[in-house]
């Protein structure tokens, strides 16, 4: 089974504290550009994960664009304060052998750490790590690839 954690582009400042409708900057535009450039030629994805919140839907909008008909599931277990352990949880009910997740810091690295029992080891921008295991669970994971864009 192939699960791949991108974390979203560069996005702009809240506005009034509204953190959940931050939208990317051209940065970040480019940035998730370069993730799905590269996710294109390495990952087949049956289902793409995404969290509720503007700046992971635009990340997923730019990885999507190369891939035809691959659904995508809102997920709200996904957001940056969220408990990884309840977001491996969720995930590992899904019936799928490839997913694609785009989320947010501080829960993608912390999801990484659970499922592979190495250190916390932060997101950069934009970021794709893919994981190979048997099953979605603690301990179980292999990193296999990663990209970081280069913008």
């Amino acid at each position: 089974m192939q699960l791949t954690l991108v974390r979203h582009g560069e996005a702009s400042p809240a506005i009034n504290g509204n953190d959940t409708q931050r939208p990317l900057t051209q940065r970040g535009h480019q940035q998730a550009e370069q993730t799905g450039q590269f996710l294109k030629d390495v990952i087949q994805p049956e289902i793409f994960i995404v969290s509720p919140l503007l700046r992971a839907q635009e990340t997923l909008a730019h990885i999507k664009a190369h891939f035809y008909g691959i659904p995508v599931l809102i997920c709200d277990k996904i957001k940056p304060d969220d408990d990884a352990k309840d977001a491996i949880e969720w995930l590992s009910k899904l019936p799928y052998e490839s997913i694609a997740v785009v989320c947010h810091m501080n829960v993608v690295a912390h999801i990484a750490e659970q499922l592979t029992h190495e250190n916390f080891n932060p997101f950069a921008l934009a970021e794709a790590r893919i994981y190979d295991q048997a099953v979605i669970a603690n301990g179980l994971s292999t990193q296999k690839n990663r990209f970081t864009p280069t913008i």
